[in-house]
């Protein structure tokens, strides 16, 4: 009957993972909804368009995309990045600047980390979620860490029925009936992973539901008006593939070839 005591260890594995999963989603659904009226009156800007789309790496990216395009950062299609013109006109601009150092020059993915984690950025990301457009870290993250662990139990008990299966037989018990058993908490952790692909997904985000509507208006104001914001509220809400010039996605393709050379 040892292969009791590996069925009590599934489900208590599935339950567990089950059960943090669902606190998660309903302490992140509780944050998102304390004001649904979060953001109305707010207009977005580009640098906050792109981290509600993507988070700091976006902001970086649109910081070194809108610059290159004004001819004051130089982006090889090699993956370094080049200062022309070492005055920042905003924050986000002397974070890079400063990312990339006195002599002027750097690889394009070290400067894009050290921009996602100024604090500029930090302050840009604490005003979104006090204004309840974007998604506090720790929602977001236990939302994700649930979701890892309900993942590694959907893993771990079939292995732990595989185990029972392989036991020498010490009952009457059928095998197949063994296997339906561990089966039941497999079903839980699949069925939780399935709800939660739905459900939570939405609050593994960078923005709140109020960010999203702001999103979405952004860009159905900006749609085919032609000009050089709606090229970069582009980039904000799509990222890098929005890019249009081949070197410039030369550039972020060669971004992490740090050792190549």
């Amino acid at each position: 009957m040892f292969w009791v005591l590996l069925l009590l260890l599934a489900w208590a594995v599935a339950g567990t993972a089950c059960t943090r999963l669902c606190l998660a989603a309903v302490r992140a659904a509780a944050v998102e909804t304390h004001d649904t009226d979060a953001g109305r009156e707010h207009d977005l800007t580009l640098y906050e368009a792109a981290f509600l789309s993507g988070g700091p790496a976006r902001v970086a990216d649109l910081t070194l995309i809108s610059m290159a395009r004004q001819r004051r950062l130089l982006l090889a299609h090699t993956g370094w990045a080049t200062v022309v013109d070492p005055k920042g006109r905003d924050e986000m601009e002397r974070s890079v600047i400063g990312a990339i150092g006195p002599e002027g020059q750097s690889r394009i993915e070290p400067v894009r980390s050290a921009t996602a984690g100024a604090d500029a950025v930090r302050r840009l990301a604490d005003g979104l979620v006090r204004a309840g457009l974007a998604v506090p870290d720790v929602a977001r993250t236990t939302v994700a860490a649930g979701v890892r662990q309900v993942r590694a139990a959907a893993v771990g008990v079939p292995a732990l029925g595989v185990a029972a299966l392989l036991l020498p037989a010490h009952s009457e018990m059928p095998r197949d009936l063994i296997a339906l058993w561990f089966a039941l908490p497999l079903t839980l952790a699949l069925s939780c992973l399935a709800i939660a692909r739905v459900e939570a997904q939405p609050y593994a985000r960078w923005a709140s539901p109020a960010g999203q509507r702001l999103l979405g208006a952004l860009t159905r104001r900006t749609a085919g008006a032609g000009d050089e914001r709606t090229y970069l509220t582009s980039v904000a809400v799509r990222g890098i593939r929005a890019v249009g010039e081949p070197e410039l996605r030369a550039a972020f393709a060669n971004r992490d070839a740090y050792w190549s050379e």
